[in-house]
């Protein structure tokens, strides 16, 4: 990944994050798998794992301590109401930066 792309999804990532929660409860691991499969080959588990804490720390998703087959009990991350507002504002913000960029992108003013 280039400079550029790792500057902008740093902005972007909880946004993603909350995005692919949505309905898909899932624990660290499973979240860096999903994110890979969507065509972020290179994203770190430790800036995974760092997002997860801040998400979990400002109140956007529920945790549940799940057993596990391979070792420690894994966090189940779930977006919760408060989730689901930050990520429509992520969207709406999303939208309305992505129409100025089309724009200018286009030649336009």
């Amino acid at each position: 990944m280039g400079k550029q792309m790792t500057e902008m999804l740093k902005g972007t990532l909880e946004g993603i994050v909350l995005a692919l929660l949505t309905g898909n409860p899932a624990y660290g691991y499973e979240i860096t798998t999903l994110l890979r499969a969507q065509g972020f080959p290179d994203i770190a588990e430790g800036t995974v794992y760092a997002l997860l804490v801040r998400i979990e720390q400002k109140g956007l998703v529920d945790v549940e301590k799940r057993p596990s087959e391979k070792g420690p009990p894994r966090k189940v991350y779930t977006l919760n109401a408060q989730g689901k507002k930050e990520l429509d504002e992520f969207w709406n913000t999303w939208s309305f930066l992505s129409e100025r960029l089309e724009e200018l992108r286009k030649g336009g003013k």
